[in-house]
């Protein structure tokens, strides 16, 4: 599979949103092992734009392990500065689940009340709310409010 190839604006955009990045996946001493392929895809697919970190001091070794990584993931490369390696590969589009019913469906919901000294364990409580129900910041469920409807109406009738 070949690399992604962008136009400097669109690496320029990516450079700057994974500024703030921190690596996810690292590159040890035994260099680029199936395992870190693997994780370095299982990151692509999930985040979409990456830090890799390298623990070599060979910058072609690193410059071929950018390569390598792009080629075979089908990613974009990004920059390489210093030991870091930014990947970038466009997400893939989510399956929604398709559901018959329009109807929202019963949820449950876990409430935790914590004591009122600190010393004891928080109660907690596990209730099943349904689509017209809500659980309000003080723990209770709280039905939806029937539609108000037009007074006029109401005295036509």
């Amino acid at each position: 599979m070949p690399a992604i190839i962008l136009t400097p604006a669109e690496r320029k955009e990516q450079r700057a949103a994974a500024h703030h990045l921190d690596p996810v996946v690292m590159v040890g001493g035994d260099g680029l092992t199936p395992a870190v392929v693997k994780e370095t895809d299982a990151a692509l697919k999930a985040h979409g734009l990456i830090k890799v970190r390298v623990f070599s001091d060979d910058r072609t070794a690193r410059e071929a392990m950018l390569g390598q990584l792009c080629d075979e993931l089908s990613a974009a490369p990004i920059q390489h500065i210093g030991k870091l390696l930014v990947l970038w590969r466009p997400l893939p589009p989510k399956a929604k689940a398709e559901r018959e019913d329009a109807m929202p469906g019963p949820r449950v919901v876990k409430i935790v009340k914590f004591a009122k000294n600190g010393n004891s364990r928080p109660t907690i409580k596990k209730l099943k709310v349904f689509g017209n129900e809500r659980v309000t910041a003080g723990g209770e469920v709280k039905r939806a409010k029937p539609r108000q409807g037009s007074v006029k109406k109401q005295r036509q009738d």
